[in-house]
């Protein structure tokens, strides 16, 4: 993890990876490292705004050390429940952040660890 308590941060050796930009330009990049089925890393790199990095640092609290999986178990939904306080307005920034999730587990099992 991050040294300031976020999973902010790029991965050099992931073996899933996943970019989601939206319609309001923000951009989400997810890195998996999975190994025995279990994510044993999690990351993330966003240029959008603070809903946008809460939102894609939940989403990687959720999967930490969690069976690869249970990443399809994320919702834009489950987040911004999680979080209580996403404004409606920026309900996107889950999407984005799950989005981001979902092509990270998809490239791993392309990739065929």
């Amino acid at each position: 993890m991050a040294s300031d308590d976020s999973y902010c941060e790029r991965m050099p050796h992931s073996n899933g990876y996943g970019k989601n930009t939206g319609d309001c330009g923000d951009t989400v990049e997810i890195f998996l490292s999975v190994k025995d089925g279990l994510i044993r890393d999690a990351t993330f790199e966003i240029d959008g705004c603070v809903n946008t990095f809460v939102c894609a640092n939940t989403v990687i609290q959720k999967i930490w050390g969690k069976p690869l999986d249970t990443a399809w178990e994320i919702t834009p939904e489950l987040v911004a429940n999680y979080l209580k306080t996403l404004p409606a307005e920026n309900f996107h920034c889950a999407e984005l952040a799950v989005g981001a999730l979902y092509l990270a587990a998809t490239d791993y099992k392309k990739r065929g660890f």
